[in-house]
């Protein structure tokens, strides 16, 4: 529907529908690609913030679609096959023979990252 149409006092409801679900999709494409987006940027920064031994924890990430309708999607950030370790890297833990092995925070920092490009690309999307 354009702009400026003129449209009868009996066909308005039906018109401001149209518009409505039009920008209805609109909104849910932009949203669809800037959760897209951001599971790529947490997957990314918790790599780059990974601890490396042997590098298999660093390359065990992937972004994973969850569930996606016509419109809503989730992605999950998960550790493939080294998911136990996680917990212990992300908050540190405690030592077989005493002492405790230093946190290295990368999940955390990430998911902040890929929240705030979430909701800067939702914005920046609607306001198109």
């Amino acid at each position: 529907m354009s702009e400026n149409q003129r449209v009868s006092a009996d066909r308005m409801a039906e018109a401001v529908m149209e518009g409505l679900l039009e920008y209805a999709e609109l909104a849910a494409d932009v949203m669809k690609d800037c959760v897209k987006k951001a599971g790529d940027t947490v997957k990314k920064e918790t790599q780059a913030g990974a601890p490396v031994r042997t590098g298999k924890y660093k390359r065990s990430w992937a972004v994973k679609r969850q569930r996606e309708t016509s419109s809503t999607l989730e992605v999950v950030v998960h550790s493939r096959n080294r998911y136990q370790l996680t917990h212990l890297l992300e908050k540190g833990h405690a030592k077989r023979g005493g002492g405790r092995v230093k946190a290295v925070p990368h999940i955390a920092p990430a998911e902040e990252k890929g929240v705030r490009e979430l909701e800067e690309g939702i914005k920046r999307g609607l306001s198109k």
